[in-house]
């Protein structure tokens, strides 16, 4: 059962990119990063002050109780990722599928990982009996499970795991021993925030949580690397530099110059603080992006494919398995395959499953609501200040010829 993840095929080097907002950037946010462009250092490793200060008042507000000793900040929640997955002992559980830099950060510390299957409803959080069972298969063949990584918002179904799911899979895991890792990079990006009830890990269970979160979900642009990450708090008298994990990603970060950018960082504080623009942008692009995602969504199905609602983020996840027939006589039989033959149909990136430690046999791939804004700077900005996008006419456009794509491969 060891090394379950699958290996893939293609590229080593290839990466899905990061579903964007494909937005113009924010004035305020481009003035604060233009005023910073003299500055010539790094923030110190694990964030300078401001922005840990920041990043505190953000869970605050979100009902984490958090000070500036309990979080580091990185370039980016791929750094982050590694720090804490090295900081952290044994072995790997993660859903499947799962976000796909999960699997690399795993391989490249040569630490086994083991996917664990999700429930029918919704992807980012593991079946808890099927994560008690595969604990218990690893533990029975010498394994030493330690770390299991969810996200409750997720990456890449765009699906939002119920509370009581959560609760479940938190609560066997923290039993069995394992350290809970929550990416939420994408909890503020829900499409209807009154709708949709958003409960972190760390809530219920504060001592064995740490949360991930990437500003490239919701609040600053993907090109500007900056990710948060909050500890469990930990009292001053119990904590040293060899047992205390913040201290040992700390050690991480720093031997591998992992820092964030001086001239982000003032830009990223203040997108942290959540000030009236910051806000305003994030729920509008959610918006926009949840109302295409639930045309896309609809388009899937009226081919006759299938995947889950979309809750959150700028992704769906797609299952053309009942397009298996056709597929092939188009010599399309695994999901890499697929990948290929919908980047070149598409004209934009379309992520096969195998990226996030699906079978490479499943017919699965993600896509983008990206794709659909419009081609030029103008077309993007009138999809954000229109109120239904579907009404404009390059969006609708889009979403005819994607769904003429899917119905070609039946």
């Amino acid at each position: 059962m060891r090394q379950t993840a699958p290996d893939g095929r293609g590229p080593v080097r290839y990466g899905p990119p990061v579903p964007d907002t494909g937005l113009p950037v924010l004035p305020g946010l481009a003035g604060l990063l233009a005023a910073a462009a003299e500055r010539t250092a790094p923030e110190p490793p694990g964030g300078g002050p401001v922005l840990r200060e920041a990043a505190s008042g953000y869970w605050w507000r979100r009902g984490l109780r958090t000070h500036p000793e309990d979080v580091v900040a990185g370039p980016g929640a791929p750094a982050l990722l590694l720090a804490l997955i090295a900081a952290h002992g044994g072995d790997l559980l993660m859903p499947r599928p799962c976000p796909a830099r999960w699997t690399p950060q795993a391989r490249l510390l040569g630490r086994p990982a083991y996917h664990v299957p999700t429930p029918a409803e919704c992807g980012g959080v593991p079946d808890p009996y099927a994560l008690l069972e595969t604990v218990r298969r690893i533990r029975a063949e010498g394994g030493a499970p330690r770390l299991l990584l969810i996200s409750v918002a997720d990456d890449p179904t765009g699906t939002v795991a119920p509370p009581e799911l959560v609760r479940e899979a938190c609560e066997a895991a923290v039993a069995e021993g394992l350290h809970v890792i929550s990416d939420e990079t994408w909890r503020d990006t829900l499409h209807q925030p009154r709708d949709t009830v958003f409960l972190s890990p760390a809530e219920m269970c504060p001592d064995d949580v740490t949360v991930v979160s990437d500003l490239g979900g919701a609040l600053t642009p993907a090109a500007w690397p900056c990710a948060v990450a909050r500890f469990p708090p930990t009292a001053p008298s119990h904590a040293d530099r060899w047992t205390d994990r913040r201290s040992r990603v700390l050690d991480v970060l720093t031997a591998l110059g992992a820092v964030v950018p001086g001239p982000v960082a003032p830009a990223a504080a203040h997108a942290l603080d959540e000030p009236e623009d910051v806000t305003v942008r994030a729920r509008l692009a959610a918006t926009v992006h949840g109302r295409i995602a639930g045309a896309a969504h609809q388009a899937v199905l009226a081919a006759g494919a299938l995947a889950l609602p979309p809750r959150a983020g700028r992704h769906l996840y797609a299952d053309l398995g009942p397009f298996r027939a056709g597929l092939a006589a188009r010599g399309v039989t695994d999901s890499l395959e697929l990948e290929s033959h919908l980047t070149e149909r598409l004209g934009v990136p379309a992520s096969g499953g195998h990226r996030f430690g699906d079978e490479l046999g499943a017919l699965r791939v993600r896509i983008d609501t990206g794709m659909f804004l419009g081609t030029t700077g103008e077309e993007r900005a009138e999809t954000l200040r229109f109120r239904d996008p579907l009404d404009l006419a390059h969006v609708a456009r889009g979403l005819t010829e994607f769904g003429g794509v899917l119905e070609e491969l039946r």
